[in-house]
């Protein structure tokens, strides 16, 4: 009788304990979740730092079924071909003990200012200042290459036409010629210590910094780096 009674003593201890290693490792997959959540957000914090306007950020909830084994550290990383844009996903690596890599859906929204037409604009139109006016939206929602000041578009060219109220992207426009064919342009010589000018003609249109080829006055054939106003830079 005493030994059966010891026995069913024993069989209790045993049962406690796998209750209590059961409820612990429970308790532990789900602490470790929220802190793979914990880290995302503080990456996602640091690395957005250097964007422009109010971010908004906000990571996804894990499976409550992910079963993560108990770790040390968290390295928290962008997937290859993701960025820290509108809806993405980003990585975490558990750095030990145990060796496991998650992705955690995460959602950046950066809210600034973007230019848009202030009215219809025709295709090889020249924008004027009064073309163009800003608006205040979600960043991460509208086309990549969307001008976010005016002056960014002033001077440009339509490359086809624009709606009112349509976001105008950078590769909607051509850049403005400030050489023209033709034009007689001053080529500006520089180097070290010194300076000097010459007339010639431009042999093709260059937007600002672009290459433009000059015939000089007498006959001479160079090129050089166009600027505003009818000139040429010829430079070390």
């Amino acid at each position: 009788m005493k030994l059966i009674r010891f026995y069913r003593a024993c069989l209790a201890l045993l049962l406690c304990s796998l209750l209590s290693l059961s409820a612990g490792h429970a308790a532990g997959t789900a602490t470790s979740q929220e802190e793979v959540v914990v880290a995302v957000e503080r990456y996602l914090k640091t690395q957005t730092q250097g964007l422009s306007g109010r971010v908004d950020i906000s990571v996804g909830q894990l499976d409550p079924r992910t079963q993560l084994s108990s770790c040390a550290g968290y390295e928290p990383f962008v997937p290859p071909g993701n960025r820290l844009w509108g809806k993405t996903m980003v990585g975490v690596r558990c750095l030990g003990p145990a060796n496991w890599t998650i992705y955690v859906p995460v959602q950046v929204r950066v809210f600034g200012a973007y230019v848009v037409a202030r009215r219809p604009i025709g295709p090889g139109q020249q924008l004027a200042e009064d073309d163009l006016e800003l608006r205040q939206g979600d960043l991460s929602t509208l086309p990549a290459g969307v001008l976010t000041d005016v002056e960014q578009g002033v001077g440009k060219t339509t490359k086809g036409g624009l709606g009112g109220g349509q976001p105008v992207r950078a590769e909607a426009l051509l850049a403005a010629m400030v050489v023209q064919q033709g034009q007689d342009v001053r080529v500006i010589y520089k180097g070290p210590g010194f300076s000097a000018s010459n007339e010639g003609k431009a042999l093709n249109n260059a937007a600002d910094g672009q290459v433009a080829r000059v015939r000089t006055a007498g006959g001479q054939t160079i090129s050089g780096i166009a600027r505003p106003g009818g000139i040429v830079e010829i430079g070390p």
